[in-house]
This record gives C-alpha cells, sequence and structure tokens, in this order.
C-alpha cells in the first residue's frame, strides 16, 4: 500500500439528536434517524434496532450529528438498542471508513467483517451456573437429609468436597441426577447458586511449551540483540513507523517479537500479532503463552477455525481490556483494542492476508493503517519479503534491520535442484520423486531424523485423459478439469464444488485405458507409504483437515516424533519449527513458476526459501530436494545460491519495465454473469466510460478474460487499472458505478491492490 496511508474523518460525535446508520441486512445504505431522548445519549459504535421498508432492522450507528441535512418527514425514529455500548470503538469506525472507500467495498460488508455474528446479533455471553454450598454443615444435617433425600445428601457431600464453586449442569450430568435435586437443596439453604459469564475457551495450543521454547529465555545472538535495540528504542519513542525484520529462515525472528511483546506489556499496553495461516497458530500461542505467563498476559486466539461463539468471546475479551494479547490470522486486525502499543505481521509477503470476499482487504496493509491510528510501531517479518515492502523501504518509508545468519551459527540447508528431465531421461527418475530425493529420504529413515515433502496440490490426480481419444474430464460449470480423490473416488472441482464417481472408462469412446495424470498431496501419500511400508506417513491438507483441531494433533505428533514423512500443502510451507527435520522436498517447483501472474517469479523464489528454511533448524545440518523441469528459471537459481539481493534487482528491474506494482498499484475489476455475450457487451461499454472519466493518468487494459474464464457456470471478463493514487481512482470508479446501469444477470466486484488473478 505504498504512499497511501491518509487520515480518516467520519462523522463521530458523542452527542446529538439524530444517528447516522448503517443497516446491516440490505444494500449500501447510511440512513438517518432520530434518537429518542430516552436512548441518549447513543455513542457511535452501538448496535440499535430501526424501521425500514415495514420491518425491524439491525443496524449500526456509525456517526451522531445535531443536525442533517434530510427532511424531518422522512426521518423516523431509532426503535431500540440492541448492544449495550458500543461494539466498534472510533478508531475501528475510522477504519471501517477508509477500508469502504480505499477497497471499494460496502460499509455495511466492512462491518460485518470487523464484528462477529453473534455480537451483531445482539447474543449476550454465555453464561454458567455455579454451584457451592453454605458452609459450616454439620454432621447431624447431612445425616438427616440422608434419611430423607439420600440423593440430595450425596450430592452435598460432593460438594462439601469442593474447594471452590462448580458448574452446576457439568456436576448434575457426571452424578446422574435432575435439576430438582440441586433445587431442594438451594431451597433448604444448604446450597447457593450464582450465574456468571463464562468465556468459551479457544484452543489450548496443543504443544508442550518446553519444547517449543526450551527452559528459558535463549541468549540473543549479536544481529538480533541490534535488531531488538533499534526496533526498542523506535517503539518506546511513540509514534507511528513501520519496519522490516528481514531475517533468513532460523534466524529468531520469534525471538525479537517476544522481547518486544514483554517491553509492551511491562508498560501496560496491548499486541496484535498476526500470522498468515491457521497452521501456524498453535505453534505460535505455544511461544507467546508459555513466555508471557509469568507477566500474567491473557492471550487470546483469532482465526476462522474458532467456532462463532470463541470469537464473540475473544472480541469481548479485548473490548473490555481484559485480553494483552491477540494471536490470530488476517480477522484479528479488527480487534477492538484499548490500549494497543504494538502490531508484529509475521510472514509478512503471505498471499493468504488478503481477502478473497468483498471487503477484499490486505491483512498486513489494513495492520500499517492501524498502527497509523494508533501511532504505534508495526514489524512487519518476513524471511522473503514482499516486493511491495521493499519498495517502501528502499524509499524511505519503512526503516529495516537485518539477520543474516542463523541462531547458534547452524548452516543454512545444502539445497540441490534436479533436473526432473536429465532424470527421466536416464530411466532412473520415473515416478514423480528423482533417485536422490528417494536415496535422502531413505538416509533419513535408517537415521531417525524427519522429512517433509511438499506439493501445493491437494487430491490425488490432476488430470483423467483418454490416450484413445483426447477426451478430458472437465467441470460441467467451470473451465478447469476435475481433481481425483482416491479417499472416495471421487471426482471434484476444486473451485465450485461439483463432484461425481470417478469413471473406469472414458464416457466418450467408452474406451478402458483411461489414464491419471498429474500428481497432488494423495498420490505423494500414497506413493511414499508404498515406498517405505514401515513409515509413519501422515498427510496435511485442506482436505485431511476437515475435522476440528486436525492440524494441532498433527503438528504434536510431528514433533513428539510419531511421524516420519509429513506431506502436504502450503500449510506446512513456513514458520513451522522442527529440530528433528532434515530434509525437505519440493515434489514440484515448476507448479507456481508457470501460472499467469505477473508474480510467479517471486512466489516460486519465496515458496523454494520458506520450504528450504523448515530443515536443518536443530543440531543436525538439513538438505532440500527441488524438482524441477526448469532447472535454470531465475527464481530457481536464484533461491538456490539464497541470493535475495540478486532476486529483487532482476525482479524490480521487470517490474518497473512493465510498471506493474510495487510501481503502480493494480485495481482488478471483473464481470461475471451466465450470458457470456452479455458480459463482453457490459465489459466493453464500461471500459469506454472509464477511459473518458479516468483519463490518461490511469492506465486501462482490457477487457479481457481471466485466466479462469468460468466458475460455477458464470462466465468471466476482466479489466485491470494501473494508477499511482488508488484513493481517487477508486472514488471515480465508484462515480461510475452509481451512474452506470448493470443489466440484470450480470454481475461486478472490484479488487485493490490485487494479489489472486485466476
Amino acid at each position: 500500500m505504498q504512499g497511501e496511508l491518509g487520515v480518516i474523518t467520519p462523522t463521530i460525535v458523542e452527542k446529538g439528536k439524530y444517528a447516522e446508520v448503517v443497516p446491516l441486512s440490505r444494500g449500501d445504505l447510511r440512513l438517518t434517524y432520530e434518537i429518542p431522548k430516552a436512548l441518549r445519549p447513543l455513542l457511535p459504535g452501538t448496535l440499535i434496532i430501526v424501521p425500514l421498508v415495514g420491518k425491524r432492522e439491525k443496524a449500526l450507528v456509525v456517526g451522531v450529528v445535531d443536525v442533517t441535512d434530510v427532511p424531518a418527514k422522512r426521518i423516523r425514529q431509532v426503535s431500540g438498542i440492541l448492544s449495550e455500548g458500543s461494539v466498534l470503538p472510533p478508531d475501528l469506525l475510522k477504519l471501517a471508513s477508509w477500508m469502504a472507500g480505499y477497497y471499494m467495498a460496502p460499509l455495511r460488508l466492512v462491518v460485518e467483517a470487523m464484528v462477529p455474528a453473534p455480537v451483531r446479533e445482539g447474543k449476550g455471553e454465555k453464561r454458567e451456573t455455579l454451584i457451592e454450598v453454605v458452609r459450616p454443615i454439620e454432621e447431624k444435617t447431612l445425616d438427616a437429609l440422608n434419611k430423607a433425600a439420600p440423593r440430595q445428601a450425596e450430592l452435598l457431600r460432593f460438594l462439601l468436597d469442593q474447594t471452590q464453586p462448580i458448574g452446576r449442569n457439568l456436576v448434575l450430568k457426571r452424578m446422574n441426577m435432575s435439576a430438582s435435586v440441586a433445587e431442594s437443596l438451594v431451597e433448604k439453604g444448604l446450597a447457593r447458586c450464582e450465574s456468571v459469564s463464562r468465556v468459551r475457551e479457544s484452543y489450548q495450543d496443543g504443544l508442550d511449551a518446553e519444547a517449543v521454547l526450551g527452559s528459558g529465555p535463549p541468549d540473543l545472538t549479536e544481529e538480533q540483540d541490534a535488531a531488538f535495540t533499534q526496533l526498542e528504542s523506535v517503539r518506546s519513542e511513540g509514534g507511528f513507523s513501520c519496519w522490516l525484520l528481514h531475517g533468513v529462515t532460523g534466524s529468531g525472528k520469534t525471538e525479537v517479537y517476544l522481547r518486544l511483546m514483554e517491553k509492551t506489556l511491562e508498560e501496560g499496553g496491548q499486541v496484535l500479532f498476526l500470522v498468515p495461516e491457521i497452521a501456524l497458530a498453535p505453534q505460535t500461542v505455544a511461544r507467546v503463552r508459555s513466555r508471557l505467563i509469568s507477566t500474567g498476559a491473557n492471550v487470546v486466539v483469532w482465526h476462522s477455525n474458532l467456532s462463532a461463539g470463541e470469537r464473540a468471546d475473544a472480541f469481548r475479551e479485548i473490548g473490555a481490556g481484559r485480553a494483552n494479547v491477540v494471536v490470530g490470522a488476517r480477522s484479528a486486525v479488527f480487534a477492538p483494542f484499548q490500549k494497543l502499543k504494538l502490531i508484529l505481521v509475521d510472514e509478512e509477503h503471505e498471499p493468504a492476508y488478503k481477502q478473497e470476499e468483498t471487503p477484499r482487504y490486505h491483512g498486513r496493509d489494513v495492520a500499517i493503517m492501524r498502527a497509523f491510528e494508533w501511532k504505534v510501531l508495526c514489524v512487519l517479518g518476513s524471511a522473503t519479503p514482499a516486493l511491495e515492502t521493499l519498495y517502501n523501504v528502499r524509499a524511505g518509508k519503512f526503516g529495516t534491520v537485518k539477520l543474516t545468519k542463523r541462531v547458534d551459527d547452524r548452516q543454512m540447508p545444502l539445497l540441490h535442484v534436479v533436473d526432473l528431465r536429465r532424470a527421466r531421461a536416464s530411466g532412473k527418475g520415473g515416478g514423480m520423486f528423482s533417485p536422490l530425493l528417494r536415496e535422502k529420504m531413505t538416509d533419513r529413515l535408517e537415521k531417525g531424523e524427519q522429512t517433509i515433502l511438499f506439493l501445493n496440490r491437494r487430491g490425488y490426480s490432476t488430470t483423467a485423459l483418454c490416450p484413445s481419444c483426447g477426451y478430458v474430464v472437465q467441470c460441467p460449470h467451470c473451465s478447469v478439469g476435475l481433481t481425483l480423490h482416491r479417499t472416495d473416488n471421487r471426482m471434484r472441482c476444486h473451485l465450485c464444488g461439483y463432484e461425481k464417481e470417478a469413471p473406469t472408462y472414458c464416457p466418450e469412446c467408452r474406451s478402458p485405458d483411461f489414464k491419471w495424470k498429474g500428481s497432488g498431496t494423495q498420490k505423494v501419500e500414497a506413493a511414499v507409504s508404498k515406498m517405505f511400508p514401515h513409515a509413519r506417513v501422515v498427510r496435511l491438507d485442506a482436505d485431511s483437515a476437515r475435522k476440528r483441531n486436525h492440524f494441532r494433533a498433527v503438528l504434536q505428533n510431528f514433533r513428539k516424533g510419531k511421524i516420519d514423512i509429513l506431506v502436504g500443502t502450503q500449510m506446512i510451507a513456513k514458520g513451522l519449527d522442527f529440530p528433528n527435520v532434515t530434509l525437505v522436498g519440493l515434489i514440484d517447483a515448476d507448479l507456481s513458476l508457470h501460472q499467469e501472474d505477473f508474480r510467479a517469479a517471486e512466489r516460486t523464489f519465496q515458496l523454494i526459501v520458506q520450504v528450504s528454511g523448515r530443515s536443518g533448524r536443530g543440531d543436525r545440518a538439513g538438505e532440500v530436494v527441488v524438482q524441477t523441469l526448469t532447472p535454470h528459471a531465475p527464481p530457481i537459481q536464484f533461491a538456490r545460491r539464497q541470493d535475495f539481493d540478486g532476486f529483487l534487482e532482476e525482479e524490480l528491474q521487470l517490474r518497473e519495465e512493465f510498471r506493474y506494482p510495487p510501481f503502480r498499484h493494480l485495481i482488478r475489476q471483473v464481470f461475471q454473469g451466465r450470458n457470456e455475450e452479455k458480459i463482453w457487451f457490459v465489459a466493453e461499454k464500461w471500459a469506454e466510460n472509464a477511459e473518458k472519466s479516468l483519463g490518461e493518468e490511469v492506465e486501462i487494459r482490457g477487457p479481457a478474460p481471466t485466466p479462469i474464464e468460468k466458475v460455477a457456470d458464470e462466465y468471466r471478463v476482466q479489466l485491470w487499472y494501473f494508477t499511482s493514487a488508488v484513493r481517487s481512482t477508486s472514488y471515480r470508479l465508484a462515480k461510475i458505478t452509481q451512474e452506470f446501469e448493470l443489466p440484470d444477470g450480470v454481475k461486478m466486484m472490484f479488487d485493490v491492490d490485487a494479489v489472486g488473478l485466476r
């Protein structure tokens, strides 16, 4: 988001006669209602009930004013209040206003992204009834009760053994008693009940804290100490600043984060710690909780794998100031802090920080904006920073500190690049494993060391092909092939979810000679299990991890040495730290390299470096085997040499030549609908209007088909806008949107600072 920070100024007045509200049920509306005297003062950020088109609808107050231009006869009154006080503090209301303008998203959808559904619906906190005895109770009372009501006496004796109140429903269930037993004790004055608020406990970290961190904080290396000293000096001075912590894999970036956290908590501040993948949350939470437990810090976890109730409780704990540290994925950036003093964004380069549905925000960029509004330090950490971030460093907008060595002088892993063409030509490289990778895996199993195999494609086979007639099994609703899943022998579309039974013969010519091409993680898992029948092999991808808490169970078993070979997708490619892993195999480095995306080279370089970083993080040296059909591709060669500066210079030169990001911002617009001709007609008409309105300062490319032309029976056409000023361009595009009549059957979306281009 280079060069796009700015002051946000929505209407926020704490006392006033009229409320500016956003209904949470429909459209992109901002309406004005009169606040009855009985409901004043009404704070911005409060959830309310308003009359709208003959119904009572939920709405959020986004501003309060004393005067309005709306005619009095059109103003209706607020019906009631849904929340006790504000659910969104002033800084989040400002952020919502900025996001709606910058990302061209309805304010209603921004609010929905910020506030968990149970809170939006006005549901209160979870409450639990506790029961305890009224002490003291004499033995003769117990004896008399035992004769008259044995079950009551049994419950009373149990409660006498407890040192604190206990959940009534839990006790009754465990003792197989009805509620009347407890009620009778209360009526007799022998016990009392109390309803208390109970925070739903988000998952425990699932990893042994001592195994993660050792017996205590490690000594800092010279580079770590210099980085920490620099960042702590900036943090303690106060004011907004953004710094890049650029450290090679295994250099100890997390330890620098933890030291900054400790200093922040000592001053009574709150910390936001963002991670890109849910899979990284257990290990990160384990480190943070075990390290900060002595400070009494309350660490809250926040990501999409939590239940709605857990997210709502986390939201309330933070808003009440009872949580000191928030660890979570991109949506945690909306936590309602009271005393935010530090923001950390780990693996800041990851595409997972970009939301794929409206509002299409980037978690890293929104985190920078929050730091800007709170006037605090934001630290972006990565071994392979995004080119946008490095561009801002070079422009002097961000500071930077570097960690160039691994801790304890551990060596970077030895990286082997295998030319699959030569391996296959020799007759020894059949299948998905080169002779070198098989040899290295065998060696690790004999030594009792662990291996990670990475392939960023789930399923078993990606293409079903008939060699007789050339028929390929395609999704009938999308312009992609179906992927075979061997676990249930079904073929699935990973875009729309369509599935069908895997064919045993060609549906076109009835030939039984049907071929399955391409490899996914299921095929890798099956091949490894066949090759090493005594090895303990486990797969971790979106298919295997559908069960709640599966991530933690697998990672815990891997750390404890119960798994020899871990097969997985991008969720195991970065951030994880397992000392006994000494080999990483990248099955196919070409998958990310040959995509229709100008960031393909950058992502391939980042992927190889990040995957390589999982190897050799303990006392033993690590190795990496990268298999590819294009071994001389620049990203692969630069990654092999760990030459970040060389890759950066070459890639930035190419980007500047074509004026791609980070040299300009990219706004992507997609039209979609079932009628292909209509979609193209609308896109061309829109492009004509945009060229007249935007002028020469914005370059427009398209209309053109998207890389995947049809998804879920809808055709897709795109326009690209290259601009140096997002906010002004977004404003003018929004104006065109208001004036352009979109026909029925055509949908349109904008993606500002687009990351995914499929």
